[in-house]
């Protein structure tokens, strides 16, 4: 017989789907890993019976928020589950596991399918997903691949990841490239929630007893703020510092940042939060360059200017282990330099 006690969290591979039943806003912000948004209420619709609750009672709440809960899981019958045969089996989870949850799973029941409610709903998730970052965090054997702007280290992470190795992607997770242009073209950040969840996913899915490669990050991604418990293993862990000439960098930055040039308008507003580093004149200079799409010049004096004083500053303090690093030499950053750098570094850590 089927077990009729709530799921817990660690139960969640057993089934054949993940149903969230809340609202897309709340899916919108964060979800269990795979789940497929079947609301019971809509975003209006939970809006309507909070305020009713608030204002007479869940009496009426429940009379009229019923209502809507048996029109939208009627609907969710005819079309999303159609097709679904009689074994399927599928797990629902609301905000704490109560009625949302509960009403979905109750009907999906009665049509006969083994449908289960996961105990404690997202609520319950979330906690999960800060406790794994917590225990897993502490535990890693990282390597951090280190290197002024420009040294292509996303790219030599992706590189060793082709080749076989443990990497995590932070800035992939965090869809941003972690400097003041960092912003990706089109996309927005995922919320801190959905980045953590994201995070989660891949350090469990990591075996501890073989290297790990990481990019040195600061503190916060664009929006996005690592953990604690991994920016502070990332401090202490040893590092590799991939050594390019300034030639190869502003060749490689030319390439991974061109579609800079594409909004020259907006890329000289963002360049105006330097100025009270650099001063007025420096950054209408950079501004002029930005407008004129002059970016070999613009991308030039940013890297010497601005960002390898501040990798040269940072680097230190940031690591502890900083004074023991790997050299990595890099003689070019094209496609065939960046997978030699990947099989330097692979050979790099063997060695140790």
């Amino acid at each position: 017989m089927s077990q009729r006690a709530p799921t817990t969290v660690a139960d969640r591979h057993l089934f054949n789907a993940v149903i969230d039943a809340r609202s897309p806003l709340e899916f919108a912000e964060d979800h269990l890993p795979g789940a497929v948004n079947l609301p019971v209420l809509d975003d209006e619709e939970r809006r309507i019976v909070g305020t009713l609750y608030k204002q007479h009672g869940a009496f009426e709440a429940r009379r009229l928020g019923g209502g809507m809960v048996a029109a939208n899981l009627g609907r969710h019958l005819r079309h999303s589950l159609a097709g679904m045969p009689s074994t399927w089996k599928p797990l629902v989870y609301c905000w704490r596991g109560g009625m949302r949850s509960g009403s979905m799973v109750t009907w999906l029941r009665m049509v006969g399918w083994d449908a289960q409610q996961l105990q404690g709903g997202y609520k319950r998730w979330r906690q999960h997903v800060i406790e794994a970052i917590a225990r897993i965090a502490p535990q890693l054997p990282l390597q951090v691949l280190c290197g002024p702007t420009g040294s292509a280290k996303t790219r030599v992470l992706h590189a060793l990841a082709a080749q076989g190795a443990q990497v995590i992607d932070l800035e992939g997770l965090a869809r941003h490239k972690g400097s003041l242009l960092g912003h990706w073209p089109g996309q927005a950040q995922p919320s801190q929630k959905a980045f953590e969840t994201q995070l989660a996913t891949v350090l469990e899915g990591l075996d501890l007893n073989r290297p790990v490669f990481i990019e040195a990050e600061s503190r916060k991604i664009g929006q996005i703020a690592l953990p604690t418990p991994l920016v502070e293993r990332l401090r202490s862990a040893p590092c590799l510092e991939i050594c390019a000439s300034a030639e190869a960098r502003l060749a490689y930055l030319l390439r991974d940042y061109a579609y800079l040039g594409d909004d020259p308008a907006a890329l000289a507003r963002r360049l105006g939060a330097l100025r009270e580093a650099h001063g007025g004149q420096v950054v209408a200079q950079w501004q002029t360059w930005a407008q004129s799409h002059a970016l070999a010049p613009l991308f030039e004096a940013l890297a010497t200017q601005h960002y390898d004083p501040l990798y040269a500053r940072s680097q230190s303090g940031n690591f502890k282990h900083w004074a023991k690093r790997r050299a990595i030499p890099a003689t070019s950053l094209d496609d065939s330099g960046i997978e030699r750098v990947a099989q330097a570094v692979l050979a790099a850590v063997a060695s140790r």
